[in-house]
């Protein structure tokens, strides 16, 4: 899809990273409510119980940027499952396994930096919708290639899934920076954690039906079904109401988002608390993300186990859906930087006992138990810094986040699948869980700002369209 949009340069730095002014209330505004300073921290004490807070449903636009993940979510973990198994099926390494992640990591770099500078340029909505097409039309050359002799070809395989990442580093993003507009600072929370239970339950069903469609030799399928929730995805865009960013207005270029990029990190510079929000994910990642290794231990430590391989990708997201709909406690909480370190060393807890577990089904609770972890960290990282960050910035601060979130696992499986193809499985997972452990308690030390932080201090002004 193209079209022009009504672009606007990005502003410089905001001071602080926060607008401490009080948002004058507009009854007419049809997205988010205004916030009177304080609003949040009544907003977080309101609310009880540990169930999904399902509020933000109430709102019509929301619904339908909620609709668009959920169309999506089944077919993108179905695809994340079947291009690692035909890169291990086509060469037979798990080191080329991790070589495939980093592949995607330069356009998940590069327009991940630039799409956060181009969401708070144009008109966010417009972009959702350009990119959720590109996707759809990447994931169906997917489908196309599979059918290639020889079960596909690893040069063609590989330029799709920097194309994929290439498309995902724009929308999502796009997608985390209209959320506070939508819903309020005091949704942010449930919002967030709406849309990533709904993920978590993608990815196990996703990565189960594609460990069933593999067992069959259907690969097609998976990347079918995933073109498919994207051309849903868009359709449910279409309704969104327009969602400029704040600012200026002005002509968008490509000299403009690079400069806007460059100023993106000037701000980052600025802000102790959302910057260490970005390094403790990288440090999890980096060290412990074990998706590089699932292949060889379905073939090898746990060949006997049925549908293995779907059971391990499906591992981390049992215990995150679990985590995520008993969420209502998440979504509370006030000291949301301490409890980030903690669900992290969690996480690293976690991978150290999956790396020695002797069978699947304990291999699985592991996961479970770090998926669980990481979705804390996953929620409160995210309103930590769509609350902390002005709407002007809020895309670049949401493109940052999408490079570290998914350039992270993508180290990460190179990581792990070097040391385990000269060290073995055991040691590159135990190894990895013990560093996270040791660093979020340097982090708790070394920067206390981190710690301290609590959600009911930060206010934000929240613009709306009228």
């Amino acid at each position: 899809m193209s079209g022009s949009a009504d672009p606007v340069d990005p502003v410089d730095p905001v001071e602080g990273g926060r607008a401490v002014e009080e948002p004058m209330k507009d009854p007419a505004a049809p997205l988010a409510s205004q916030a009177r300073p304080g609003s949040l921290q009544r907003g977080l004490q309101g609310r009880r119980g540990w169930a999904l807070d399902t509020a933000p449903l109430r709102n019509p636009p929301y619904r339908r940027l909620f609709g668009g993940v959920a169309a999506t979510m089944l077919g993108q973990q179905m695809t994340l499952v079947a291009v690692p198994y035909q890169v291990y099926a086509l060469t037979g390494s798990s080191l080329l396994v991790g070589v495939t992640s980093v592949v995607a990591l330069v356009p998940l770099i590069v327009f991940g930096l630039l799409g956060g500078a181009i969401a708070d340029a144009m008109d966010r909505r417009r972009l959702m919708l350009i990119t959720s097409v590109g996707a759809a039309g990447t994931s169906a050359l997917l489908a196309v290639q599979a059918l290639l002799p020889g079960g596909g070809n690893l040069a063609v395989l590989w330029v799709l899934a920097a194309c994929v990442s290439g498309f995902a580093a724009v929308n999502q993003p796009t997608r985390g920076a209209v959320i506070p507009v939508l819903v309020g600072p005091e949704g942010v929370a449930a919002a967030n954690a709406l849309a990533m239970t709904v993920r978590q339950a993608g990815v196990i069903v996703g990565p189960l039906l594609a460990g069933v469609l593999i067992g069959v030799g259907d690969i097609f399928l998976a990347y079918t079904v995933d073109a498919a929730g994207f051309v849903v995805a868009a359709l449910l865009l279409r309704g969104l109401p327009p969602l400029p960013p704040g600012g200026t207005a002005g002509p968008l270029r490509l000299r403009t988002a690079v400069r806007g990029v460059g100023e993106g990190f000037a701000f980052l510079r600025t802000q102790p608390v959302l910057l260490m929000t970005f390094v403790v994910d990288i440090i999890a990642m980096l060290f412990a993300w074990p998706q590089a290794v699932f292949p060889e231990l379905s073939a090898t430590r746990f060949a006997g186990s049925p549908n293995s391989l779907g059971w391990l990708f499906a591992g981390l997201s049992i215990g995150a859906l679990v985590m995520g709909l008993t969420s209502g406690w998440v979504t509370r909480v006030d000291r949301q930087g301490a409890v980030v370190l903690g669900a992290i060393a969690v996480w690293g807890v976690a991978i150290v006992g999956f790396g020695v577990a002797p069978t699947l089904w304990l291999a699985v609770l592991c996961l479970a138990v770090a998926g669980a972890g990481d979705m804390v960290s996953a929620v409160l990282r995210t309103s930590m810094l769509q609350l902390a960050a002005p709407d002007e910035m809020r895309g670049r601060m949401q493109g940052v986040f999408i490079v570290v979130v998914a350039g992270g696992p993508r180290l990460g499986d190179l990581r792990a699948g070097a040391i385990a193809s000269t060290a073995g499985v055991t040691a590159a997972m135990v190894s990895g869980g013990v560093m996270i452990v040791v660093a979020m308690a340097v982090v708790a030390l070394v920067v206390p700002s981190f710690r301290l932080f609590r959600a009911s201090r930060t206010t934000v002004d929240i613009p709306t369209t009228g």
